[in-house]
């Protein structure tokens, strides 16, 4: 250990700060567990740099025997040079209050202090949580008040049946919910009895099922590719949207569904006898699991060629088993290599729904090393009425969009 290696007083600064930044000189404001005094190692010279090092070492000793911003726990020693005398080995911060001002923080320990007494007084529960996310929950110090004021509404309206935005409760808003969600479920799950909120949804999307709130309605947005098949075509068109029970009471003569991600491709697949196309919507698939007529269709997902595109397809096989994958294959992949782009935000993710054929080619995107892509709009549409023409029934290319 060399001389750049002894504590400085600036040294102590920043152990203590990051004590602070860690949360734990707020926490000690509720644990009773003892954390102050605290006691922070002084590291300095040993007796053999004492000797090789005399001025450094009568130095250092000097500056702390200077500094009065800390008190110190020193040791005794003898030495042939210095004689009898001392050396700091510790820094004593005797209260959560010295380090505050050491630090500069007395603004943010009065406010966590008030934070702290607000859940004294109505959520004591909650203490716990404030201890554990005690730099949580100085950010979100603006917002504590009408945070607090959403457990207060939602204990004394559990299962409510209405959407975030009908709570009535001061400083209360839409955004404030949905920008705060996780926090807000935090609380809440320590707060409500076990009968008032759904123990079975977690995360942030299932916010409202998980707290009795209304969700808004699912769309699904499809296209009849068969007018034939359509509901009252020339009324409403083939282009339809629907939420999830409407699209699941469909009764339509339709034995074949495909699935793109792609809007142009949406409008602009061709026509096919007894069909119908739906615009995907990534992961989502809830709102499809409703309709349990789609499990007597032959469906067919056409997505990008990359690493999400076949783990949307993976979940999709977890509600239809039976889905088949189009344009999605090895062949189509490396003949449109100069069409590539690069994945920005690939999964590793283990696939379990995939079959031989796509388990290779998730395997090849993810041993190119640099993740490609081959994005479902770039493939031409010729290529997309062959593969319709060999593999899935005869159609004809259709340049009108209803």
């Amino acid at each position: 250990m060399s001389a750049a290696d002894w504590t400085s007083t600036a040294d102590i600064k920043d152990r203590l700060r990051r004590r602070w930044q860690r949360g734990e000189i707020l926490a000690s404001a509720i644990r009773q567990d003892g954390f102050f005094p605290l006691r922070l190692p002084i590291k300095g010279p040993s007796s053999a740099q004492i000797t090789t090092d005399f001025g450094a070492a009568r130095d250092w000793i000097a500056k702390w025997r200077n500094q009065t911003a800390v008190p110190l726990e020193w040791r005794k020693f003898s030495h042939r040079l210095f004689g009898e005398n001392e050396m700091p080995v510790a820094a004593l911060i005797p209260t959560a209050e010295y380090a505050v001002r050491l630090l500069g923080t007395r603004r943010e320990w009065e406010i966590f202090g008030e934070m702290i007494f607000q859940c004294r007084e109505t959520f004591p529960e909650l203490l716990d949580w404030m201890a554990k996310r005690a730099m949580t929950a100085i950010e979100l110090a603006d917002d504590w008040q009408a945070l607090l004021s959403v457990v207060t509404w939602v204990r004394a309206n559990p299962h409510s049946g209405v959407f975030v935005r009908q709570i009535d409760a001061a400083g209360v808003h839409t955004k404030l919910v949905e920008r705060h969600r996780g926090v807000i479920a935090e609380l809440l799950d320590r707060v409500l009895s076990p009968d008032a909120f759904d123990p079975d949804t977690r995360g942030p999307s299932t916010f409202n099922r998980r707290y009795g709130f209304r969700d808004k309605p699912e769309r699904i947005r499809i296209r009849f590719l068969d007018p034939d098949c359509a509901v009252a075509p020339s009324r409403l068109g083939l282009d339809l949207t629907l939420d999830a029970d409407r699209f699941a009471a469909l009764d339509v003569l339709v034995e074949r569904v495909f699935i793109t991600e792609n809007e142009i491709n949406f409008l602009a697949f061709p026509s096919c006898p007894r069909s119908l196309i739906v615009f995907g919507s990534g992961y989502g698939w809830s709102a499809l699991g409703k309709a349990s007529w789609l499990s007597q269709c032959e469906i067919w997902y056409w997505g990008d060629i990359d690493t999400h595109g076949f783990a949307i397809l993976d979940q999709l096989r977890a509600r239809f088993p039976t889905v088949r994958s189009l344009l999605m294959d090895r062949e189509i992949l490396f003949s449109f290599r100069d069409l590539w782009t690069m994945e920005p935000n690939p999964t590793k993710v283990s696939l379990l729904r995939l079959t031989t054929d796509e388990e290779c080619v998730y395997r090849a995107l993810q041993a190119e090393g640099t993740f490609p892509r081959l994005e479902q709009e770039r493939i031409p549409f010729s290529t997309l009425l062959h593969a319709l023409n060999t593999q899935v029934v005869k159609v004809e290319e259709d340049d009108s969009v209803s």
